[in-house]
């Protein structure tokens, strides 16, 4: 009970944060908040209080999901983002492959992009 309520923010490291910023507001449509800005970072704002803080460093790699959106409709998302010039990873290994994008894992699917450094971000539609 101590978190199960409380909404949770990630985390993201970037190397051009201004850039960042951008590909975030512009391509996903979250918003700042603007109580959160400095400290060589910025927050910025998806549902229900959850969000991303992307703070400046210099280039990490990533080879793993560090964030995920819950949505409603996959399909309809992917569609919408690849609109914006967002581009679907695709894998194919033991563990997970993907058709367009898109992994079925039983009821439900997920899919998932790179933002600008690198960080893997993933939609998940749940059953």
């Amino acid at each position: 009970m101590l978190l199960s309520n409380t909404p949770v923010f990630t985390v993201l490291p970037v190397a051009d944060l201004d850039k960042s910023v951008k590909f975030y507001i512009d391509k996903l449509g979250l918003k700042k908040m603007g109580n959160m800005e400095g400290a060589g970072g910025m927050a910025l704002e998806a549902g229900n209080g959850t969000g991303v803080f992307l703070y400046e460093r210099g280039p990490v790699k990533s080879d793993f999901t560090q964030a995920g959106f819950k949505v409603d409709d996959l399909e309809k998302t992917m569609a919408e983002l690849r609109e914006k010039g967002v581009a679907f990873e695709e894998y194919d290994t033991p563990e997970l492959k993907t058709v367009n994008g898109v992994a079925n894992m039983g009821p439900n699917k997920s899919a998932w992009f790179k933002d600008p450094d690198g960080n893997i971000i993933a939609l998940n539609q749940m059953a």
